[in-house]
């Protein structure tokens, strides 16, 4: 199955810091913008931020900006998002999407993760 693949959430503490991990399985992130987001129980889903196909261009949501990092590696299948400062509100599924940079924070790409869980208790 052609999927991406998030890993690395669980439950930390406030003030603490957690990274995911995105990556394609059947196919690949490599060539293609991607983008975090993340969805509380009764929420709509927030845009977190957004990284180009090359890692040259970046864009990280104003109300994680200093907190949030998105990042490419030397290995283009992977993308991880590094959250620092983690706060209770900031509890929420974790999904990453596959697209091209100039829509990707709009949710319109080919290709979501399952979403990983991320707690934070106070």
């Amino acid at each position: 199955q052609v999927r991406l693949v998030e890993s690395g959430g669980g439950l930390v503490q406030a003030g603490g810091s957690l990274t995911l991990s995105c990556v394609g399985s059947g196919t690949s992130l490599a060539g293609f913008a991607v983008a975090w987001f993340r969805q509380a129980p009764g929420k709509e889903r927030e845009f977190l931020a957004r990284v180009g196909w090359s890692g040259d261009n970046r864009e990280v949501a104003d109300f994680v900006k200093g907190r949030f990092t998105i990042s490419r590696h030397q290995d283009l299948n992977l993308v991880t998002l590094q959250m620092n400062n983690l706060e209770h509100e900031d509890t929420a599924v974790y999904m990453c999407h596959r697209g091209i940079w100039q829509t990707v924070k709009t949710g319109t790409g080919d290709l979501w993760g399952q979403g990983s869980q991320v707690t934070v208790s106070p």
